[in-house]
């Protein structure tokens, strides 16, 4: 039977809450810090974080700080008398104080392998530059961004087809199954970790609205990969002569037959894609698009009510 630690758990969106629950079942996770509850929905109610709702459906107390530099916040979690905190996508930053209180310091579960894609957005990154492979990395936290030594990883192939929402749910059941077997080694007395590589090193930049833009003059294949990375969310997106066109689900291949300019409709193939020349004679077959003002929809449907002409360019 493993033995229970004493926890403190930091984290804050849906990502984190498997690791929440996992750890809530085998350990015992005395108090969880999460973000301040945010304004959101139609009346811009403030809505606590999924993690402090988890928190409140398990009974355990939580805190919301804006920081967590001041020295009353700092001893209210030394007073917890924790082995270990961990650290799934908090999303404020812990000094060095924070870190020293725990008596086995700090482990984050962070997506990726790293020293690849250090930093805020590790899932978009990797699928936007083309990576056949991620994970998850448990870590043992350090001042610097991402740069602690390794604990333990855990691996997986990304498909080409694989959008940012299939592996963001893949990966937050998998840091909770990484942070899980970390303790284990923690409380068996063999753990070890392992110097983060000095090469390979790159790191994943926030997300802004203009990385999500979308270029047909591209090849497909970066299309597809661009479209993959930001979806559900926010969505690649083209300005057409309708406003903007938001677009899910896509795959590349090589053009057939004539040849036509980029931004080209080219018309819906047998499973209902619409496909799309692309720059380097290429091709992207899409089968999800959101039209400014509406609700996601089939390909098929937009084109149905949008009356594309083949042959003519989507952007208008």
């Amino acid at each position: 039977m493993t033995q229970k630690l004493r926890l403190i758990f930091m984290g804050s969106p849906d990502f984190s809450l498997p690791t929440l629950t996992q750890l809530a079942s085998l350990h015992d996770v005395v108090a969880v810090w999460t973000q301040p509850p945010r304004k959101s929905g139609r009346g811009m109610k403030l809505t606590p974080t999924p993690v402090a709702r988890e928190a409140e459906r398990l009974g355990i107390t939580c805190y919301w700080p804006d920081r967590l530099t001041d020295e009353a916040e700092q001893a209210r979690i030394a007073a917890y008398d924790c082995d270990v905190a961990i650290v799934v996508a908090y999303g404020l930053i812990l000094p060095q104080a924070v870190l020293d209180i725990p008596r086995f310091g700090c482990i984050n579960g962070h997506a990726s392998l790293l020293p690849r894609w250090r930093g805020a957005a590790p899932l978009q990154r990797a699928i936007e530059a083309g990576d056949t492979m991620t994970g998850v990395t448990a870590m043992q936290m350090e001042k610097g961004l991402d740069t602690g030594p390794i604990l333990a990883t855990l691996k997986i192939d990304i498909n080409p087809k694989m959008t940012f929402g299939m592996l963001h749910n893949r990966l937050s059941v998998m840091t909770a199954d990484v942070l899980t077997i970390t303790l284990a080694k923690l409380t068996a007395g063999s753990l070890v970790s392992q110097p983060q590589r000095e090469d390979g090193i790159t790191y994943a930049a926030k997300i802004s609205a203009e990385d999500a833009a979308l270029d047909l003059q591209d090849n497909a294949v970066n299309c597809a990969r661009i479209i993959c990375a930001y979806s559900p969310v926010p969505g690649a997106w083209l300005t057409t002569s309708d406003g903007r066109l938001k677009l899910f689900s896509a795959t590349a291949q090589p053009a057939t037959g004539t040849i036509f300019p980029p931004t080209t409709y080219l018309g819906i193939d047998d499973d209902g894609n619409m496909r799309l020349s692309c720059g380097a004679n290429s091709e992207l077959r899409v089968g999800e698009v959101q039209p400014a003002g509406k609700q996601k929809m089939p390909a098929q449907d937009f084109i149905n009510g949008y009356r594309l002409q083949v042959g003519r360019s989507i952007l208008g």
